[in-house]
């Protein structure tokens, strides 16, 4: 059985660490813990996730009626709990606001793949969801298209929920990502991106599966998707007004010897040249010719 007070403690300290790394202002964010089949532990409503006490977390039902707990339970509960019935397997949620995977939500700019090994490994594809005013059932909805294959999501112009099997897994995802979105914002700020070769990348995935990770693109209908091309979530991109804006796509399938700098135009074997570029310029150049004569 579980111990319900040691999980309240739990909740209190990662509620703390989301408020003390700036991922929660003021009393943004909500977390929850699931007990049984039909109970949950989730903290209150207006109350800063840095300074909560056993005594403040709530206790709700999988409709989000609230059991037990003098304060009252959070706005976003049902949130939480649609993401428990999608995913028997999991038993936390953790929702906040870090600064820079927000930063993407607002662009609804997706997440670059096939830039860090431990991105590739611990994260993989992440999608952004269709943004909904936040609190009813539409706005958790939005989860169901993407729940399972992912274990965090970026809410479009909201923040990030992350979940896993227990509460300091299901914060890890949401670290790992926002750690991440800083890494590519300094990197595009210093110059450019490089990405991973499609081999390269290859071997994190089976590295991944090896050490009991799972990916959708190990999965056998995923066999011809593009490793880098974030292909597991296009499908989701133009409901939720997605687009590529300050990230180029790495080029699709290349090589380990041929890794792709900053954009997504395929480059040839001979000395990185960009052969459609080239023969444009030259045709640029042959009508300009033409022109003077």
């Amino acid at each position: 059985m579980e111990n319900a007070f040691k999980r309240k403690q739990q909740i209190c300290e990662i509620g703390q660490r989301v408020y003390n790394k700036g991922f929660a202002a003021a009393n943004d964010g909500n977390i929850s813990y699931r007990l049984s089949k039909n109970e949950v532990l989730c903290t209150p409503t207006m109350h800063s996730k840095g300074f909560l006490k056993p005594e403040d977390i709530c206790l709700i039902d999988m409709t989000g009626k609230q059991i037990a707990g003098n304060k009252k339970r959070s706005s976003e509960a049902l949130l939480h709990l649609q993401i428990y019935k999608e995913r028997p397997d999991i038993k936390s949620v953790v929702h906040c606001h870090p600064p820079h995977a927000t930063a993407f939500a607002i662009a609804r700019e997706p997440i670059p793949q096939c830039v860090l090994p431990e991105v590739e490994v611990f994260l993989g594809d992440v999608p952004i969801s269709q943004y909904e005013t936040p609190g009813g059932q539409e706005f958790a909805d939005t989860i169901i298209p993407l729940v399972k294959k992912t274990n965090v999501v970026i809410l479009a112009n909201h923040g990030t929920v992350s979940w896993g099997e227990d509460v300091e897994r299901a914060y890890w995802w949401t670290e790992i990502l926002d750690a991440y979105c800083r890494m590519l914002m300094l990197a595009k700020s210093i110059g450019r991106v490089n990405y991973l070769s499609a081999d390269h990348t290859r071997e994190l995935l089976d590295l991944k599966s090896k050490w009991g990770f799972t990916d959708p693109r190990n999965e056998e209908e995923m066999q011809d998707c593009d490793l880098c091309g974030n292909d597991v979530f296009r499908d989701s991109w133009q409901v939720a007004g997605v687009q590529r804006n300050a990230f180029e796509a790495p080029p699709a399938a290349i090589g380990r010897n041929n890794s792709q700098v900053g954009g997504s135009q395929s480059m040839s074997q001979t000395g990185g040249v960009d052969q459609e570029q080239l023969v444009e310029m030259i045709t640029d150049k042959v009508m300009a010719a033409m022109k003077g004569k």
